[in-house]
């Protein structure tokens, strides 16, 4: 009987002092994905639902929480802020991705939120892979959860796009892949490993998208069902695949061999090669598998790029989203065979929206139209000359700011606060396009809120940003575009997304109460019982009693 005890005293301590801790008590599920499509404005998931199979949104409306008046909370609505906002629960203001690209005031010159050429390409030989997440300020739900459980928690992250794959993956993934433009499969970078994983490679090997490539992209449904969208001949379209005409079908036949790989995500095949991809990460990392909770973040990214080129009323995105719908359902049933059902959380939201198509509203009257940046920075250089000695004060104009040279300032003793505001009156008095204009000095000393109080001020980082931030009225551009649409705005086409929770310990419920993007992260923290981002302003917006 002793020995009995001394063998069960002996095993016990060795499973304490050798098996990875795991807090007794604590349930969470065993993967969180989280899915982000690009450019998706929440009414896709009502005006195309006619469409909808029942195993993709409908699936996830009917049986998560859908959140039917959630939005961004800052004006920068641009892809590269947006997958930051959603992962690191904060705004531009405190996380620094302030834009796709931006002026760097220490470097004088234009920046991307990722490219860094301190690193090199894993998988090409070409510079896709020249990239890291360093420009992010805070901390991301991915993080947090690396730093949770010690590094044990596996975190892997896939988009078409790099800046979409990089800043959910936070700082220290296993990995991050995107697709590489040049040869059609995916890569990384030296940040993160020094050679693709085999899986990968297996991947790549496959050449999936010299198979996509041949294949043309036909409309899912007969012509008719596509009578809520514009005639599928329009002049505000592009005419993207060189075919002379706008309407389908659409082949890659025409498009020159050197660009038939970029063009690729121009069709409904990019997302199916991401989801392809994801799927084999499943299995390749074996997520859901481990002692800790894993993370996989998707982003599909094709449905922004059709959208820019074809716009809004398109039967190119009616027909994205109702493949894109059969994507994420089979998405969901490989996710019920390998990690099971209810095992696994998932969140869907988008990066941003999309302004209507604007040739659209102006050949029916919407207000719409643009402030044509080179003949407002022309004006605004000859009245800062005309006033002040020299148009050398200002040092760059980009994403709706002003940027003053601080050398030229003190060259000439200039008082910038005096040059701010004059130049700011100017603005306000010449432009009426214009809507709101702040100057550094109007921003100073305040902070980001969760709530838009200051949509502006949520965008604007005291560090990056520059001298004096304006916005246009709803429905205009920088530059009016007469082919397809874009985003960047405060305003409600540019800002409301879906926001859809579903599976483990998710109920099924509609809320329309206001919620923003920035509670994802804080959600996903609270229902897995880890801490929130760094600079969250989020909250949690699941109300789970378990």
């Amino acid at each position: 009987m002793q020995k009995k005890i001394v063998l069960i005293f002996t095993l016990t301590f060795i499973i304490l002092t050798y098996s990875p801790f795991y807090p007794q008590g604590v349930q969470r599920p065993k993967l969180v994905v989280g899915i982000v499509v690009d450019q998706m404005r929440f009414d896709y998931l009502y005006r195309y639902l006619p469409f909808y199979g029942k195993d993709g949104f409908r699936r996830l409306m009917d049986e998560g929480s859908n959140f039917t008046f959630a939005h961004y909370n800052y004006e920068a609505t641009k892809t590269a802020p947006g997958h930051s906002s959603i992962y690191t629960g904060t705004t531009p203001f405190f996380h620094g991705i302030i834009g796709n690209d931006w002026y760097d005031k220490q470097s004088k010159r234009t920046v991307n939120a990722v490219a860094d050429p301190n690193y090199k390409s894993v998988g090409s030989n070409d510079t896709e892979g020249e990239a890291s997440p360093k420009k992010l300020l805070a901390t991301t739900i991915t993080d947090q959860l690396k730093l949770a459980s010690k590094g044990k928690a596996k975190v892997i992250s896939i988009s078409f796009k790099d800046r979409a794959a990089i800043l959910p993956g936070g700082h220290m993934p296993n990995g991050a892949y995107w697709y590489d433009k040049k040869n059609g499969g995916f890569v990384t970078s030296t940040y993160y490993m020094k050679s693709l994983p085999e899986w990968v490679s297996r991947f790549n090997n496959k050449k999936l998208s010299d198979r996509y490539l041949t294949e043309g992209w036909h409309l899912s449904l007969p012509d008719g069902e596509y009578s809520i969208s514009a005639p599928d001949e329009s002049n505000s379209e592009e005419d993207v695949f060189n075919e002379g005409r706008t309407s389908f079908p659409h082949t890659f036949n025409n498009v020159k061999s050197e660009e038939k790989y970029s063009v690729l995500g121009s069709s409904p095949f990019g997302d199916e090669l991401i989801a392809e991809f994801a799927k084999q990460a499943l299995i390749g990392e074996n997520l859901g598998k481990g002692e800790w909770t894993d993370f996989l973040a998707i982003s599909f990214s094709s449905t922004d790029i059709v959208a820019h080129a074809y716009g809004t009323d398109s039967y190119e995105t009616e027909d994205m989203y109702i493949k894109l719908d059969a994507t994420i359902a089979d998405l969901l049933s490989t996710l019920d065979k390998t990690v099971g059902a209810g095992n696994y959380l998932l969140f869907l939201s988008a990066d941003h929206a999309g302004l209507d198509t604007p040739l659209f509203l102006k050949e029916n009257n919407f207000p719409t139209g643009g402030l044509m940046n080179k003949s407002f920075n022309a004006s605004v250089k000859t009245f800062v000359a005309q006033k002040f000695g020299s148009e050398n004060l200002i040092e760059n104009f980009s994403n709706k700011q002003i940027y003053f040279s601080r050398t030229e300032l003190k060259k000439r003793g200039v008082d910038i606060h005096i040059l701010e505001q004059k130049t700011a009156d100017f603005i306000r008095d010449s432009f009426p396009v214009v809507s709101s204009i702040y100057t550094r000095d109007n921003l100073s000393g305040l902070q980001a809120t969760r709530e838009p109080v200051n949509p502006t001020l949520n965008s604007f980082n005291p560090a990056l940003s520059g001298d004096i931030v304006y916005t246009l009225q709803p429905g205009y551009l920088p530059n009016f575009m007469d082919k397809g649409t874009t985003h960047g705005s405060e305003y409600s086409y540019d800002t409301h997304v879906p926001i859809i929770f579903y599976g483990w310990n998710i109920p099924k419920q509609i809320v329309n109460t206001p919620v923003y993007t920035v509670d994802i992260a804080a959600t996903i923290a609270d229902l897995l019982k880890i801490t929130e981002p760094s600079a969250s302003l989020g909250i949690p917006i699941i109300k789970n009693e378990r």
